[in-house]
């Protein structure tokens, strides 16, 4: 009898000694991490849209620990790695993510940074905002209409990305008279970039203006298409995004905050975003 009892107090201590070391060993070490790709890392720190965040890798202006990363797909840890862009440590983003729906006028550029050549930003727009947010896609210079800006990197690469369809519709007027073979040649796709576009959704409103619909965002798309067919765009104005439409009475350069139900509601769930406070 008193040997079994022995031999469960050594059991006992040395489950109490095992629980004791992990604890310490824990409390050393941090909890375990899991690795992120490099530009989903940035993305996720409002420094950038994923897209942006692979130029700024391909440029050289990303380092992992001192090293400079130019290829894409290097896994980092969020834990143990240094992370600088343009030499600042990555510091951590405010929990608070950020969503606003632009009227955007025409002489401004989409982007998020400033250049020689363009001096004119989307972002002169926005007024006593702390947080650091960036565009969701793309609009020309002298395109117009609805454009997002947000801090929210998985918002932008499932608004951008071609594989979730999100429809824009834009209101386009052309130089020319629409024909019936110009809108089959649209409505069929068109060749760009070495491969063909998807079939837009058209509506005819007038002879020269019509609404167009798309899936995808290849650059300057519209005006690519209609030079194709034989005409151009005279002026090109976006009028919604997924649910999101322009509001008729907002003037160029206004703005609006949107809340986290209004993204649900305007563009749906989605089976990458992460819950995260307001």
């Amino acid at each position: 009898m008193l040997q079994q009892c022995f031999h469960f107090m050594h059991y006992l201590s040395t489950i109490i000694l095992s629980e004791t070391l992990r604890f310490l060993i824990m409390r050393e070490e941090g909890p375990p991490s899991s690795s992120l790709r490099l530009q989903k890392y940035i993305a996720d720190k409002g420094i950038a849209s994923r897209r942006e965040a692979e130029r700024l890798i391909s440029e050289g202006a990303v380092t992992v620990n001192g090293e400079v990363i130019r290829e894409m797909g290097v896994k980092i840890d969020p834990v143990k790695d240094l992370v600088e862009v343009s030499g600042k440590h990555l510091k951590k983003r405010s929990e608070r993510l950020i969503y606003i729906a632009l009227n955007k006028p025409a002489g401004y550029v989409t982007t998020s940074r400033k250049t020689e050549r363009e001096d004119k930003i989307v972002l002169d727009l926005l007024r006593n905002i702390p947080e650091r947010v960036f565009p969701v896609g793309r609009l020309d210079k002298e395109s117009t209409g609805l454009l997002l800006l947000t801090n929210d990197g998985t918002l932008t690469y499932e608004l951008t990305h071609p594989s979730f369809e999100h429809e824009k519709e834009y209101l386009v007027e052309a130089f020319n008279d629409i024909t019936p073979g110009m809108l089959q040649k649209l409505r069929s796709g068109l060749s760009l970039f070495g491969g063909k576009t998807l079939p837009p959704e058209i509506e005819l409103i007038e002879k020269r203006k019509m609404l167009i619909t798309l899936k995808e965002g290849k650059n300057r798309q519209i005006r690519r298409i209609l030079r194709k067919i034989g005409t151009g765009v005279k002026s090109l104005k976006r009028v919604r995004i997924g649910g999101l439409s322009l509001e008729p009475n907002w003037r160029p350069g206004e703005y609006q905050f949107l809340t986290k139900s209004d993204v649900l509601r305007y563009f749906g769930p989605f089976k990458k975003r992460k819950s995260s406070g307001s």
